[in-house]
């Protein structure tokens, strides 16, 4: 709950539903702004705080503290807002299903090795926003096997523990592309489809410098129906997962 914006909202007369539509977002966004604490995303949170007659770091203090890069966070908004998320993996695994341990090791060998500690701790911290919401998200990922391989066994060992019991939560499906399916379009790099509340779907790419999302989601679904054809069950999934014969 974040009282600030309660009473600047009982200050000015804004409710959920006129700030939506002067923000142009769902009143359901809008009334969470107030009785969850969330923060509104970077495009709508100085217009909230100018509505509101108010600094954006006298409502959201935690604003400027948080340790992911600048240009994620856009994307993180978006992420715990999401009623579905779909995210295919060719190199590592998903963020969202990582070990503490497993993070600290990829985070560790990439550019933001000099702050990995911080960045493991707001990793871990989108895993609660998107999984311990009451009503969590519908999740779908789709990791390629070679991802499964890479890693120490010391660290890949609870890894893959972790992703087979993550598999069997309700709202949480993990399918596995195996080598075997060959050469398919997932290869020129990992994305993300996320679901909005208005029904809208965002992607999200990564590359080598930073992470770009897309209003048009609609080659990302071509491949993500692609990959997502050629991938094992659900079911065998988390048998391979569980078996993990092949990791020495």
């Amino acid at each position: 709950m974040n009282r600030a914006v309660q009473t600047a909202m009982t200050e000015t007369g804004h409710t959920a539903d006129s700030l939506a539509a002067h923000i142009g977002v769902d009143p359901k966004t809008a009334a969470k702004w107030a009785s969850h604490g969330r923060i509104p995303q970077t495009r709508h949170r100085a217009k909230v705080a100018g509505l509101l007659g108010k600094d954006v770091l006298e409502l959201w203090p935690d604003a400027l503290k948080r340790k992911e890069p600048a240009w994620f966070r856009p994307w993180t908004e978006i992420e715990r807002e999401a009623v579905g998320l779909r995210c295919f993996e060719s190199v590592v695994i998903p963020g969202l299903l990582q070990t503490e341990a497993y993070a600290r090791a990829v985070l560790a060998c990439g550019p933001l090795m000099a702050d990995a500690a911080d960045h493991v701790e707001s990793r871990l911290r989108r895993q609660a926003a998107v999984f311990k919401r009451s009503r969590p998200p519908l999740t779908v990922f789709v990791i390629d096997e070679a991802a499964l391989r890479r890693g120490s066994p010391e660290v890949m060992h609870p890894q893959l523990d972790h992703l087979a019991a993550v598999a069997q939560h309700a709202n949480v499906m993990v399918h596995v592309l195996p080598l075997g399916a060959g050469l398919h379009p997932g290869q020129a790099g990992p994305f993300v489809i996320a679901t909005t509340l208005d029904g809208d779907d965002v992607g999200y790419l990564d590359d080598q410098a930073a992470g770009r999302i897309t209003n048009d989601a609609a080659p990302l679904w071509a491949v993500w129906d692609t990959v997502r054809s050629v991938a094992l069950p659900r079911d065998q999934s988390i048998d391979f997962l569980k078996a993990r014969a092949w990791l020495t």
